[in-house]
């Protein structure tokens, strides 16, 4: 089966076409057969569109007037050239989608109708820097593959169960039946990770008590008891919550306030303030890129040090604030790009635990191993550094509405 899995941006769009068996999804991830995005660089009059496929790359220029038609170009690479991988586009057996806001009325992935459209439009106030790219692309793949299925996967969906207490806030009630709560974000990565941990570790998930830490540019944590997120970070938009590459996370509101009365600010100059230049990047101040940090510490900058000492203390503090709904701790997951990679974000992270039983394994913590476990043999925590696989979860899903079919 070619599951085609596509994830746009508001400036991007990332594509990769898998090819599975029809009758079993592999239990391992397998990579795609082909893999494109294209970048619509800021402040140009072109986008890049790069593919890879058949040990080839390349790279294409489109005009920025061919921006609706920009998927038509990418796909038509599945079937040209060296990166040909298709005799036919219709070999496309069931397209998937990334949509990042579903509401409360989506608590699993499910077919595209003209009813989940209208849903991710009406939605568009609460993610408007994604759901009009999302509906775009599909309305696009309508266009060039005609009524090849298509599935919408929402971020917010594993989310969905999180009990009132936890979505609502503790403003006047009314605005809760008005869809003023909390949604939480990157729900396909932490349901993905939460799976993987537990076939990692041999252990039903229904069983264990976990956290999984998304530590990318942005970032958010996810308490999962029974194998159902119960809480997170991230809130009504992805800005609440942690500390993140250019994200304030949760801050005093009065500040945005005080910031307006005071010193002459309209909305777009928070709105500016607080997703762009903030975080990392707004302590650090040349750069909200955890690499670039750490190397700034080594040599000597007290900036760099107060950004990496915020970060770890905020992180700590949301993982620690998550312990009384799950009674116990039985994994600390790591995933994303500083998750992954980053030993002196999970020593530094891991140490403030210890009083859990939590032990580090310094050696393997040291080597950044992807899929396994980096605690001490003697921890009562076992701590797990996953690659995470939005796209691969995906296309399980998009398998599985199939074959249901």
């Amino acid at each position: 089966m070619k599951i085609l899995v596509l994830n746009a941006g508001s400036s991007s769009q990332k594509s990769c076409l898998y090819d599975v068996p029809d009758d079993r999804f592999p239990k391992d991830p397998e990579k795609p057969i082909w893999e494109a995005t294209i970048d619509w660089g800021i402040g140009t009059d072109y986008g890049v569109l790069t593919v890879k496929a058949n040990g080839y790359k390349q790279e294409f220029k489109l005009s920025a007037d061919s921006r609706s038609h920009g998927l038509e170009e990418m796909l038509n690479t599945l079937i040209e050239n060296d990166t040909k991988v298709l005799e036919s586009l219709t070999e496309i057996a069931i397209v998937g989608h990334r949509v990042v806001h579903g509401g409360t009325k989506y608590s699993q992935a499910t077919f595209v109708t003209p009813d989940v459209k209208e849903t991710i439009e009406d939605l568009i106030p609460l993610a408007p820097n994604h759901n009009p790219a999302h509906l775009e692309e599909i309305i696009s793949v309508e266009n060039v593959l005609g009524d090849v299925p298509q599935v919408a996967v929402f971020d917010t969906a594993f989310h969905s169960q999180m009990p009132k207490a936890v979505a609502a806030y503790p403003i006047p009630y009314e605005w809760l039946g008005r869809g003023v709560r909390r949604y939480g974000f990157h729900g396909i990565s932490h349901s993905y990770c939460a799976r993987r941990a537990a076939e990692i570790l041999e252990e039903p998930v229904e069983s264990l008590r976990i956290i999984t830490c998304h530590l990318g540019h942005g970032c958010s944590l996810a308490a999962v008891r029974d194998g159902v997120s119960v809480n997170t970070t991230m809130g009504f938009t992805p800005l609440e919550g942690l500390m993140m590459g250019s994200r304030s996370g949760s801050i005093d509101p009065a500040i945005p306030m005080y910031l307006m009365r005071e010193e002459g600010f309209d909305f777009n100059g928070v709105d500016r303030m607080l997703n762009k230049e903030s975080g990392l990047k707004g302590i650090f101040g040349e750069s909200g890129d955890m690499r670039s940090i750490l190397a700034a510490i080594s040599e000597g900058s007290d900036r760099a040090k107060l950004a990496f000492e915020m970060y770890v203390s905020r992180l700590q503090s949301s993982i620690a604030s998550m312990l009384p709904q799950l009674g116990r701790l039985d994994v600390l997951v790591f995933t994303a790009g500083v998750g992954e990679n980053s030993v002196d974000v999970r020593s530094a992270t891991c140490a403030g635990f210890e009083f859990l039983g939590l032990k580090l394994d310094p050696r393997k913590n040291a080597m950044s191993p992807k899929d396994a476990d980096i605690a001490a043999v003697d921890s009562t925590v076992r701590v797990l550094v996953i690659r995470t696989q939005e796209d691969w979860s995906i296309a399980g899903e998009c398998w599985k509405l199939a074959k249901e079919k």
